[in-house]
């Protein structure tokens, strides 16, 4: 057993920082969204906000809404009908915490002061063309939306967090 664990160490240890990282970030972001509770935290309803603008950059005139029901925020079109319902797990922050343990897990350096917040940065703009294009498939092919939302617009953010790991074990540590 002992020969097993020296054989592995690294990824042993790199696994065991990932899941702490993991958790301790889950944790900390689980008390901020209780925080906020019953209404949406924050950064969802700046992200909400944010791809609105995005939206109407583009031709669509849309606005905010803060649910009366629940701890999100409506993405409505202007005549006021609700198109998308944005929860605190469409923040993009989850996403974040992923890539973050990743990098903490993996090897710090000088270059995460730089490369944290262009990662951060990379993956929220990412989120943002995420939703909009999900309003747009909620409009347009709403038969749709379920597969775009769950699976497809999932993977794309996931493709950019791989990316940006790839990135950084390639070009950055070596």
């Amino acid at each position: 057993m002992i020969e097993l664990f020296k054989r592995y160490r690294a990824a042993l240890l790199f696994l065991i920082k990932f899941i702490a990282a993991y958790i301790l970030l889950n944790v900390a972001y689980g008390g901020f969204v209780e925080f906020y509770d019953p209404k949406p935290d924050p950064v969802t309803m700046i992200v909400t906000a944010q791809t609105s603008y995005l939206l109407d950059l583009f031709g669509a005139d849309t606005h905010t809404r803060v649910s009366e029901e629940r701890p999100n925020v409506l993405l409505c079109q202007s005549s006021g009908k609700s198109i998308l319902s944005v929860y605190e797990g469409c923040n993009g922050l989850n996403v974040v915490i992923i890539f973050l343990s990743f990098l903490v897990a993996f090897k710090l350096n000088s270059n995460l002061f730089w490369f944290v917040p262009l990662g951060i940065f990379m993956i929220h703009m990412s989120n943002l063309v995420r939703i909009a294009l999900l309003y747009h498939v909620s409009i347009g092919l709403p038969n749709y939306s379920y597969f775009a939302h769950k699976y497809f617009f999932t993977a794309s953010i996931f493709l950019v967090v791989f990316g940006l790991w790839f990135w950084w074990l390639k070009k950055l540590i070596t």
